[in-house]
């Protein structure tokens, strides 16, 4: 008897929990591997859920999940005005991952609005405080500038800023002209610069030959010589100092004659 009796109760509860199943219902979430779950009990945050599946009564709780893969935010041309007062228009683009859900969702209306207005403020007061010519030549450390003021900003909106890279800087039509005459004329100037120190050698070279012929004045005539073989002609006449000598080559011969004219008074 006292084992029908459990039997009976084992029933009346089986039928119970059905019965209950099926008056409040229960939800099942799945929070992925790429998110975390923020759980709430009655509207207030009960804590963080990390990946899983999640059994919960909708009547009195909730799970929100929120990515927390990296993402990309992008900055269009902003108008900026310079140090030296031209205007700019400048963009950049900013990688960024949710690292606390519960700072990113509970604390901050947006987090990805408050991010794209931090890194805005801080281009303008960044490029405000340069004039083109060091934006132009810095532009690594713009970026590196971006990061350095943006990152604490960004842990308090739960964020982690991983990166901030200016993507471009544009001028106006007038300011571009003026850019390209500056670059012409410095390429010209280079390319003078070169033409000019290939004279220079050209004429140390031939200072130098000179030299050379003056302290060995053998070495003309060697050189005369050689270059009356190299040639193709019949006659070659050089004009030596002090004594005009005319070197003739004779064709279809093997040899070469050399015939010094004397003066005669």
């Amino acid at each position: 008897m006292e084992i029908l009796y459990w039997g009976w109760i084992i029933v009346l509860l089986a039928i119970v929990l059905v019965v209950v199943i099926r008056v409040i219902p229960t939800k099942h979430i799945i929070v992925y591997e790429y998110q975390k779950g923020l759980r709430y009990s009655k509207g207030r945050y009960t804590g963080t859920l990390d990946p899983g599946q999640y059994w919960i009564l909708p009547t009195f709780s909730s799970i929100v999940p929120v990515d927390v893969r990296p993402e990309f935010i992008t900055i269009q041309g902003q108008d900026v005005l310079s140090a030296d007062g031209v205007t700019l228009k400048v963009s950049l683009a900013a990688e960024f991952q949710v690292v606390d859900p519960n700072l990113a969702v509970n604390k901050t209306a947006n987090f990805r609005t408050a991010l794209y207005l931090t890194l805005q403020m801080a281009l303008r007061e960044i490029v405000g405080g340069e004039k083109i010519d060091a934006l132009l030549e810095n532009r690594a450390q713009v970026s590196t500038k971006l990061v350095e003021l943006t990152s604490a900003k960004a842990q308090e909106f739960g964020l982690k800023l991983i990166s901030a890279d200016v993507k471009d800087i544009m001028f106006p039509g007038e300011m571009k002209k003026a850019f390209s005459q500056v670059v012409k004329a410095q390429k010209e100037g280079q390319a003078a610069l070169e033409r000019a120190r290939g004279e220079t050698a050209a004429l140390r070279n031939l200072a130098n030959a000179a030299r050379v012929m003056e302290d060995n004045p053998n070495l003309l005539q060697l050189r005369a010589l050689q270059s009356l073989s190299d040639s193709s002609g019949n006659t070659l006449v050089l004009g030596l100092p002090g004594n005009p000598v005319p070197l003739v080559k004779k064709p279809k011969s093997d040899s070469l004659t050399v015939s010094k004219e004397t003066e005669t008074e």
